[in-house]
């Protein structure tokens, strides 16, 4: 049993697109996230690539109290310590090590760690983890693999990271086991557009 505040399932349930963002300021941060937020976005993954990432985390959540701010590339137990400094409400990790699926157990905010293939998933659900980020989605085998899984692994819900375009994201999105995905390509240089996809 974890200890968590929210379930992952709660915050793939609302929006089946998930930003993800790589910020290099913070100012940086709160242009786009204020852009996602006008799109209809009330969820957001801040990656911990660069320096700026976890004050922006952090002015995220103050500028913007009613979204969601996780913390994405998480790849370690710190990390994801930090990240719940920062004020995160969710991590996300492109892969999964047993320390730190242990560890988020125990913590309060949920883990939604990454897998590419069966021997993964097995042993994240063993660990009681049943929603998966799918990483990386196209290069892994896409929406063909996803539909394969569904076999198997019934009780599992994907959120597809990875060559996911507005051209795919639909194809994804048919899929019974998978309520959202995630992405960066609604957030050019310029300019933000809204994209609206509906789970139907």
């Amino acid at each position: 049993m974890n200890q968590w505040m929210l379930e992952p399932a709660e915050i793939l349930a609302i929006h089946p697109v998930l930003p993800v963002l790589v910020v290099d300021s913070i100012e940086q941060a709160l242009s786009i996230g204020s852009a996602l937020i006008e799109g209809g976005h009330s969820a957001l993954e801040v990656t911990l690539r660069t320096p700026a990432a976890l004050d922006a985390i952090t002015e995220l959540r103050c500028t913007f109290p009613d979204v969601l701010v996780g913390a994405g590339t998480v790849l370690n137990t710190s990390h994801y310590d930090q990240a719940v400094k920062a004020g995160a409400q969710f991590a996300v990790s492109p892969g999964l090590t047993e320390a730190l699926l242990h560890h988020a157990r125990n913590q309060t905010i949920p883990l939604m760690p990454g897998v590419a293939n069966a021997s993964v998933i097995m042993l994240a659900l063993s660990q009681g983890y049943d929603c998966l980020k799918f990483f990386p989605a196209e290069a892994s085998g896409g929406v063909a693999v996803l539909k394969a899984l569904a076999g198997p692994f019934p009780q599992i819900r994907f959120c597809p990271f990875g060559g996911i375009s507005a051209a795919n994201a639909k194809d994804y999105l048919a899929l019974s086991n998978v309520p959202a995905v995630s992405g960066s390509w609604m957030i050019p240089a310029e300019a933000v557009i809204p994209i609206v996809f509906s789970k139907s």
